[in-house]
């Protein structure tokens, strides 16, 4: 645990040294955009502390699924539109909400422009990562997320989600591996409820 937290402090340390050297909004939107479907594994730092890991598999746009490894039954969707949280401890429907009432959404858009007004709150850099703080610039109420990048090439490394009483969720990403099959089951909410057996 030590370790992820000091690997966190690095990060935050260097990406917080800003410098004109930060990658452009363009070149980073690029990126973002040409990300069709991926995983990778991640660690997850709670407000809390807590620490979980597990694997992300991203399909754009809108379309985010969380596999987790101490609990195989816990589950975190994002598709169709919305976002669920499934329990694996509990027999209840799960926790579910509209995917643009979170900052997520601004990397899981269909076209995703960082440089659009109103959306960056910083952008800067030290010449080994660029960190950049976004909000919707139509739902500013819902928080924000952090992005830090590296570069050569450009990949996204970490992101930070602020809701909007202040928690804070980091992801660490391993390399994302693109270009993957992804079955279309893994963004399917309705699906999930049926097996599970949570459909009324």
């Amino acid at each position: 645990m030590k370790q992820f937290a000091l690997g966190l402090a690095l990060v935050a340390a260097s990406a917080f040294s800003a410098t004109a050297q930060a990658i452009p909004l363009s070149e980073l939107s690029e990126y973002l955009n040409g990300i069709d479907r991926a995983q990778a594994s991640f660690t997850q730092i709670s407000d809390d502390g807590a620490i979980a890991t597990g694997t992300l598999f991203l399909h754009r746009p809108g379309r985010m699924r969380f596999e987790y490894d101490d609990d195989e039954n816990l589950l975190v969707m994002a598709g169709g539109g919305q976002v669920a949280i499934f329990d694996g401890r509990s027999n209840t429907r799960p926790e579910q909400y509209p995917l643009r009432r979170t900052p997520l959404n601004l990397i899981l858009a269909r076209d995703v422009d960082l440089g659009r007004s109103g959306m960056i709150m910083s952008h800067d850099g030290d010449g080994t990562s660029t960190r950049v703080v976004a909000q919707d610039p139509d739902e500013p109420d819902i928080g924000t997320i952090t992005l830090v990048f590296t570069g050569e090439p450009v990949e996204l490394r970490q992101w930070v989600v602020t809701d909007a009483n202040g928690f804070q969720t980091t992801v660490i990403l391993q390399e994302l591996e693109q270009d993957v099959r992804l079955p279309p089951r893994y963004f399917n909410i309705p699906n999930e409820l049926r097996t599970r057996g949570l459909t009324e």
